[in-house]
């Protein structure tokens, strides 16, 4: 089932996520409803709380960077195969220098920024058996993890631009908040008017 996203503005968004245990209730069909819903908007990842759930728990499917020319064999190649559930993660270390991409986000329409982030990342987590593992990424991998890892610690990409930057795509954050934007997927909107 395709849920609706939850915009910009919604205090969901803002919320540090609950560690969830093997008896959350429909655990799989919410799992199987995010990663439709991801694929419905085409995204490369979703986080519970940009379906309304404040719990530690997100998808991504990063295959799509898999097709860029751009980056290394090694790179493409680990983005090929980076389809996975994350439960309870928790980052142990990041590392390395800080690298700008231009990042978007499907509960921020129409935004694109670029981030700094560094290129390095160890985690732990569980995956949809909660067998427990450690992982380290790099590049693209890397960033597409600590993007979707931001949304269960209640941070946006928007929180890291400069306060200039902030204060450019102020009325379009608002604009998102409103409903006051066309997309093409199932949205939520926090402060949009009844009509």
């Amino acid at each position: 089932m395709i849920l609706p996203i939850v915009a910009y503005g919604d205090p969901v968004l803002r919320k540090v996520g609950e560690k969830i245990t093997p008896d959350y209730p429909n655990l799989q069909e919410l799992i199987a409803n995010m990663k439709e819903t991801m694929y419905n908007a085409q995204g490369v990842g979703l986080a519970a709380p940009q379906i309304g759930k404040a719990i530690r728990l997100f998808v991504i499917d990063a295959s799509p960077f898999a097709e860029d020319e751009e980056l290394s064999i090694r790179e493409r190649e680990q983005l090929k195969n980076f389809n996975k559930v994350f439960i309870n993660a928790q980052i142990v270390e990041e590392k390395g220098d800080d690298w700008a991409f231009n990042e978007g986000c499907l509960s921020i329409p129409d935004i694109r920024e670029d981030v700094y982030r560094p290129e390095q990342v160890t985690f732990t987590y569980q995956d949809e058996n909660f067998d427990t593992h450690t992982e380290t990424l790099n590049g693209l991998a890397a960033r597409v993890f600590q993007h979707e890892y931001d949304h269960i610690e209640g941070v946006l990409f928007t929180d890291k631009l400069s306060s200039l930057k902030k204060r450019i795509i102020k009325k379009k954050l608002e604009n998102i908040s409103k409903g006051k934007i066309n997309v093409d997927y199932r949205m939520r909107f926090p402060n949009a008017k009844k009509r």
